[in-house]
C-alpha cells in the first residue's frame, strides 16, 4: 500500500506543474490561463483500431488546457488538461455505441523530438495501432493512476500504477 501512495504522489506532483498555483487552477478564470481544448471526432476503418469500423465523437466536451511551460521556441513543453469529456464510440456497420467517460486529468510533457510523456489520474481514451504499443491494437478507456509514454513514432507505452483498462472495441463489436 505504501508503494501505491508514493507512486500516486509522484504522479500528482507533475499534475500541478511548475507555476500552476492550485487556487488558480481550480478557479477556471481567464487569469489562470485555462483555455478550451476541444476533442475532434475521428474514424477508423475495420482492422485499424477495432475489428469493426468505428467513429468516435465527443458528446460532452468541457476539456480545458493550460500551458505551464514552453520550449525556447515558444511551443508548449508542459500542458495540463482537465474537464468533463464523454466520447461516443460507434460501430458504423451496426450502429452499436458506447459512451465512455474520459474525464481524466493529465500533465503532458511535449519533448523537443515530438514525443510525449503523460502523467494521468482518471480515465483517458487511448487508441493503439497494430504493434503500436504495449497494449494490443484497439481503443481503450484507461482509468487510474498511470503514465503514458508516446514515442515520436507513435508507440504508446502504458505504465499502470493502479487502475483498469477497458477494451472499448469489445463494447461495440
Amino acid at each position: 500500500m505504501r508503494g501505491i501512495v508514493v507512486a500516486l504522489l509522484a504522479l500528482t506532483t507533475p499534475l500541478l506543474g511548475a507555476g500552476a498555483h492550485p487556487a488558480h487552477a481550480a478557479s477556471g478564470t481567464a487569469r489562470s490561463g485555462w483555455e478550451p481544448a476541444p476533442s475532434a471526432p475521428w474514424d477508423a476503418p475495420a482492422g485499424v483500431r477495432c475489428d469493426v469500423p468505428i467513429h468516435t465523437e465527443p458528446v460532452v466536451d468541457e476539456v480545458e488546457r493550460r500551458v505551464v511551460t514552453t520550449h525556447p521556441d515558444g511551443s508548449p513543453e508542459r500542458v495540463l488538461y482537465r474537464g468533463d469529456l464523454v466520447v461516443r464510440i460507434t460501430n458504423t456497420d451496426t450502429g452499436a455505441f458506447y459512451d465512455a467517460d474520459a474525464s481524466g486529468t493529465a500533465a503532458v510533457d511535449h519533448r523537443s523530438d515530438g514525443s510525449q510523456f503523460w502523467y494521468v489520474l482518471g480515465p483517458v481514451l487511448v487508441g493503439v495501432a497494430e504493434n503500436g504499443g504495449n497494449l494490443a491494437r484497439g481503443v481503450y478507456l484507461i482509468d487510474g493512476a498511470y503514465t503514458l509514454d508516446i514515442s515520436a513514432a507513435g508507440y504508446k507505452d502504458v505504465t499502470m500504477v493502479h487502475g483498469s483498462v477497458d477494451d472499448l472495441c469489445a463494447r461495440v463489436d
